[in-house]
């Protein structure tokens, strides 16, 4: 195994950090148990699948020592020559909540001088079920690796095969004059385009009503909830009313929100949050498959529109046009301008970006593939994936959503402090699409 360099968006979110703020991805899978002491058998596999899976040998590092003169102030992912996955894997007693667990396990932030990855392994008290919360550090991997990694120490199954990584040329220091001319090109576009992203943030936050029950001071603390919807009913509200599947899946949360919102005495009129819907840029056999390749788009929430359809409508119109455009312009191509800020400028730069989030988006909704198969760990199936995402700073709640064999399940973090309500957000995500089936008449 070799040092590889952080893509740019990785080494900001690595730099971002703080100890209130960890940034790491979690899914929290639900196994149904073939005996009591499943789970125990399952934290034995883990641990020794993982030390046979490369990616999860990798800790992440300063690279000045390393030697990269042209990356000074970034850092790489090198080979842990003390890697022990028994640090990694971690067997807890049992448990009659797994989502309480799995929060209490989301605050704290992984060991950034160890691979940054953790598994925990929660047996159920109820001895039939148990869960694994997997813990993946966003500068490690983004939904796709972190799932990539996951399957890696899951039971084998069969996934579509894959040339070989491309061979990447060594970079310059100095381009080649010979393409001054085209380099001269892509930086007039590039400047273009990051003055279009900018104006596209700075309108972004224009105009509307948010709500202070998405926006908070750090506590620290976390709390999950996750909620499973029946992917039939959602077909059939797309099939009335149009649009895809994300479209639905959108509409159902601003519909909780505002049915939450007024449950707690919050209000709902006039609130049109930010909602930051991130979209992978990954291609495959491109360079640096481990690394994040994202972009996203920025729509406001139609939290204050009281009809269900109207909502659904005003996500979908919203959505065709950051389509439309594509993910490389607007307000929530921000991520892309990464790529244009040197190391050193993520690593001074990156608390103060961390503590920018607010400005630029109230709450993520995010969706994670997962494969049509059915996932095993020790010959006990798969029932429920719950993916979370990390909250950034100022911000209390993130929505994240995965399809599996027929089931969405919509996985939510929270400030434990700021949303102490978190499941009748979980009750409103259920009631809302009971509410679009009725207004739909399916």
């Amino acid at each position: 195994m070799t040092s590889d360099l952080l893509a740019p968006l990785d080494l900001a979110f690595w730099n971002m950090e703080s100890a209130e703020h960890p940034m790491h991805l979690g899914a929290l899978g639900v196994f149904s148990a073939h005996s009591p002491t499943a789970g125990a058998h399952a934290a034995d596999l883990l641990a020794g699948r993982a030390a046979a899976v490369p990616g999860l040998r990798m800790r992440i590092r300063d690279v000045w020592p390393l030697g990269f003169p042209y990356a000074f102030g970034g850092a790489a992912r090198v080979p842990d020559p003390d890697f022990d996955p028994l640090r990694h894997v971690l067997l807890h007693a049992p448990t009659a909540d797994f989502h309480t667990e799995a929060g209490r396990l989301m605050q704290r932030p992984l060991d950034r001088g160890r691979p940054p990855w953790e598994a925990h392994v929660l047996p159920g008290e109820d001895g039939v079920s148990f869960a694994v919360l997997f813990k993946f550090h966003h500068a490690l991997a983004d939904g796709l690796r972190a799932l990539t990694l996951a399957a890696a120490v899951l039971d084998p199954m069969e996934l579509p095969t894959r040339g070989p990584r491309p061979e990447e040329p060594v970079k310059a220091l100095l381009p080649d004059v010979r393409k001054l001319p085209e380099l001269l090109r892509g930086a007039v576009s590039d400047l273009g385009r990051a003055l279009d992203i900018g104006a596209s943030v700075a309108l972004s936050s224009l105009g509307a009503r948010t709500t202070t029950a998405l926006t908070s001071e750090p506590s620290g603390t976390r709390r999950t909830a996750g909620v499973v919807v029946d992917l039939d009913d959602v077909h059939r509200v797309r099939k009335s009313r149009g649009g895809t599947v994300n479209d639905v899946l959108i509409a159902v949360v601003a519909g909780a929100l505002r049915r939450w919102l007024d449950e707690r005495g919050d209000g709902s009129e006039g609130v049109t949050p930010r909602a930051l819907i991130p979209v992978s840029r990954r291609r495959p056999r491109t360079a640096h498959p481990q690394g994040n390749r994202l972009s996203g788009y920025l729509m406001r929430l139609p939290v204050h529109d009281p009809d269900p359809l109207g909502r659904l409508d005003t996500v979908r119109a919203a959505m065709n046009r950051n389509k439309d455009a594509g993910p490389n312009r607007g307000a929530g191509a921000v991520a892309l301008l990464a790529d244009h800020v040197p190391a050193l400028g993520h690593r001074l730069g990156g608390p103060l970006a961390g503590q920018g989030a607010r400005l630029w988006f109230d709450i993520l909704v995010t969706s994670v593939p997962l494969p049509g198969i059915g996932l095993k760990l020790g010959g006990n199936p798969v029932t429920e994936v719950y993916p979370f995402a990390p909250l950034a700073r100022g911000q209390s709640l993130a929505v994240a959503i995965s399809t599996y064999r027929g089931q969405v399940h919509y996985g939510l973090v929270a400030d434990a402090e700021a949303v102490p309500d978190l499941d009748l957000l979980a009750a409103a995500l259920t009631e809302e699409v009971k509410e679009l089936l009725v207004a739909c008449g399916a």
